[in-house]
């Protein structure tokens, strides 16, 4: 389930939602510590049209006459916006408390399952995509919620695609070629992946027998992400666009397209 939470939110209530425990906070905050959250195994998340999961992994580090039972204390990550998790303004939570294994009396090491479903309602938006701030969450089976922020940061991006398409093929030495193309990403509100408009994409191209492609030239995609430009055909080789992405959308190259020079 994706939770966000607001300022205006009443306190514990990501917790609560997250853990389904009682609404009871009179009793003290479990004396437990989160460490080493590695969401996506340190790795951005890149989140497409369909249902995605993310696994998070942390330590717990707890008092010896804590249990850490399933039954007496739940735990998970929390990702948030905002100076701090006490000052969140849209925070992201796991379905389900993570699973945690004694690694000693006082250290367990723990993993929970993040799930991110485009299309349904008030789970991900596309102003979601971008950088986050890495937390912990812990809750007595009593309802006392332990917040622990400043774990780290992270990033979501919508997933890119990008094509090419050099024609005509074969073409005539000196000719004209024309190179078209578009950059899209995905649409987590409709579930499609739409045009990237106005962004800059590198034109590359690649000598038969050459291992590497080198930048002809650098254009920006137009209304629906398109692509188009032309070239003169001088000798057998491998036409594609590049994307270095941004902050919201992941680098991407377009499988090549070869093109015969006759």
């Amino acid at each position: 389930m994706r939770i966000r939470a607001t300022v205006a939110a009443v306190s514990g209530a990501l917790a609560l939602s997250a853990f389904a425990v009682p609404a009871a906070h009179a009793a003290a905050a479990p004396n437990v510590t989160f460490s080493n959250v590695k969401v996506n195994k340190a790795k951005v998340m890149v989140v497409g049209t369909k249902k995605t999961a993310v696994t998070v992994t942390y330590t717990l580090t707890h008092p010896a006459n804590v249990s850490i039972a399933p039954d007496k204390l739940g735990t998970g990550p929390i990702l948030y916006r905002g100076s701090s998790l006490t000052d969140r303004t849209a925070a992201f939570g796991s379905d389900e408390p993570g699973t945690c294994k004694a690694a000693s009396t006082t250290v367990a090491n723990c993993t929970a399952t993040m799930y991110f479903r485009p299309t349904v309602a008030d789970e991900i938006a596309n102003a979601d995509a971008g950088s986050w701030n890495v937390g912990g969450v812990a809750v007595t089976a009593g309802g006392a919620i332990k917040w622990q922020g400043g774990l780290g940061t992270t990033k979501l991006q919508r997933a890119s695609k990008l094509t090419v398409n050099a024609a005509p093929e074969p073409v005539k030495k000196g000719k004209t070629i024309t190179v078209t193309g578009a950059l899209t990403r995905a649409d987590w509100q409709t579930g499609k992946y739409t045009g990237y408009v106005g962004q800059s994409v590198k034109l590359q191209f690649k000598k038969k027998g050459a291992s590497a492609y080198t930048t002809v030239k650098t254009i920006k995609t137009t209304s629906g992400g398109a692509l188009k430009t032309t070239v003169k055909a001088s000798v057998d080789g491998t036409y594609r666009y590049s994307f270095a992405g941004t902050t919201t959308t992941p680098a991407v190259n377009a499988t090549g397209d070869y093109i015969d020079v006759q």
